[in-house]
């Protein structure tokens, strides 16, 4: 069933349900995690609870916005997955008109709160975010390259380094530290999902890695990026931002993760293996934030040497 087809024949009513699936629940949950781990590192103890809920839920109608547009652009290749054809807007349960006002109002809502209630570089982090996730890569990057992934793997890093920002105002080294640890950690994350759902990119098209240059070429793309997101996410500790036990935290699930990833090269069954890689990665999210968030160095010499992008672009102080 093409999606012409579906849009002429399914027109549905819109229900609560439908307007809330198509924010992508799981994914906005999944990011508030790291902007939880990003902001408590910034924090480093002294937590401003209004701060730190205006961040959470202006970067959650952010990341909505995004989902919504991108539930609106792939409407087309969305008809032809198994996964996805039965979303709100291939059914017709909601009109494109009205998915764009929705994302308007979720994108306008989430960037004031972050402009007024944390501080501006934390709503210029979420805009250029979301221009990545919806602009470069799903008009674009994500149809026609193969690079698609390493591109949407910038806007997927933005949330931590925003949550950082809404509450220390500057984008110093520990905020490129957190962009950097994050893209790379989603190269793995992402990949392992077009491992097992190649068939699904198969039929939309989508000239994902797996596809394009076969399921061992990902393999060991994915073993190398654990590498050095394991890398990246040490340095938080190496210079100072954090204490040894995320250290040691991180070390653990760093080397957890690479065991896995090579024993994808004596399996058969790849997108078992392939749900098992992906399964972990949320792990390491979530042992990474907790680790930043509680294991911060209160005290740390590193801050007064690197300078930051604060007085650049005019930005106030945080409000702690």
């Amino acid at each position: 069933m093409s999606y012409n087809k579906a849009t002429l024949s399914l027109q549905r009513p819109a229900h609560i349900k439908s307007y809330l699936q198509i924010t992508k629940p799981g994914i906005i949950f999944g990011n508030l995690v790291s902007v939880m781990g990003g902001a408590l590192l910034a924090a480093q103890g002294h937590v401003q609870l209004g701060v730190l809920l205006a961040t959470l839920l202006g970067v959650a109608c952010v990341i909505a916005c995004g989902c919504v547009l991108n539930n609106y652009i792939d409407r087309d290749i969305d008809s032809r997955m198994e996964r996805t054809r039965n979303r709100a807007l291939v059914r017709g349960e909601i009109t494109p008109r009205a998915a764009l006002v929705y994302a308007s109002v979720l994108g306008v809502v989430g960037l004031v709160l972050l402009y007024t209630q944390t501080t501006r570089l934390a709503a210029v982090c979420a805009v250029l975010g979301l221009l990545i996730y919806v602009g470069a890569y799903s008009l674009y990057f994500k149809r026609h390259s193969v690079h698609g992934t390493f591109i949407g793997s910038f806007s997927g890093a933005f949330p931590p380094v925003i949550g950082y920002c809404a509450v220390s105002g500057q984008f110093d080294l520990a905020a490129v530290i957190l962009f950097v640890m994050f893209s790379l950690w989603q190269m793995p994350h992402s990949y392992a999902i077009a491992i097992f759902r190649q068939g699904d990119y198969a039929r939309a098209q989508l000239p994902v890695l797996p596809l394009v240059r076969g399921i061992t070429n990902a393999k060991w793309q994915i073993a190398i990026y654990i590498v050095l997101f394991t890398v990246a996410a040490a340095l938080l500790s190496l210079l100072g931002y954090t204490g040894y036990a995320y250290l040691v935290c991180v070390s653990v699930v760093g080397v957890i993760w690479f065991y896995l990833a090579l024993k994808g090269f004596d399996v058969s069954d790849h997108k078992a293996w392939a749900k098992k890689v992906f399964a972990f990665s949320i792990m390491v999210v979530i042992v990474l934030s907790t680790g930043m968030a509680l294991d911060y160095r209160a005290q740390n010499t590193v801050h007064a040497s690197v300078p930051s992008i604060q007085g650049l672009v005019f930005l106030p102080q945080p409000k702690v």
